[in-house]
């Protein structure tokens, strides 16, 4: 097992997930301040996942003898129309679970960080599912009436 690429790639997520977290949160305090309650609990409930699964690439970086760095984050613009930030976000999902698949590939002889990543993955996927059915649904019954579901 090469642990140095286990490590490599849970301080990778750990960098992003944390950032795209941190993300989720301040959008869905935003949609919960123009009274969307529906879509800013999804939000807010997803940074609280996203970071329990930080904790998890955490506990296993430090179990594999890695040092973790805070990399801080990357400025990133915040969106105040609910529709323009799902389809953002959709826009992050997309290559984002390509690049855990990959990721996954390098860590295949690690069989403990690789059942935490395909972990992640099915719980990414779900996410990727919404989006997608978010964006699917807003076509079919129309941007205000997506929107009344969310308050």
């Amino acid at each position: 097992m090469d642990s140095k690429k286990s490590i490599e790639a849970l301080q990778f997520f750990i960098t992003h997930l944390t950032e795209g977290a941190e993300v989720h949160k301040l959008q869905g305090q935003i949609f919960k301040s123009e009274g969307f309650s529906k879509l800013a609990d999804k939000y807010i409930g997803h940074f609280t996942e996203e970071m329990g699964w930080v904790e998890k690439f955490v506990e296993r970086l430090l179990d594999l003898g890695g040092s973790l760095k805070y990399e801080g984050a990357e400025a990133r613009q915040l969106i105040y129309n609910p529709i323009e930030y799902v389809k953002a976000d959709l826009a992050i999902q997309e290559p984002g679970v390509e690049v855990l698949l990959k990721c996954m590939e390098t860590v295949k002889d690690d069989p403990t960080t690789y059942d935490i990543l395909k972990a992640y993955l099915k719980d990414e996927e779900e996410d990727l599912y919404w989006s997608q059915g978010a964006i699917q649904m807003i076509e079919c019954i129309g941007e205000q009436n997506w929107l009344l579901q969310q308050l």
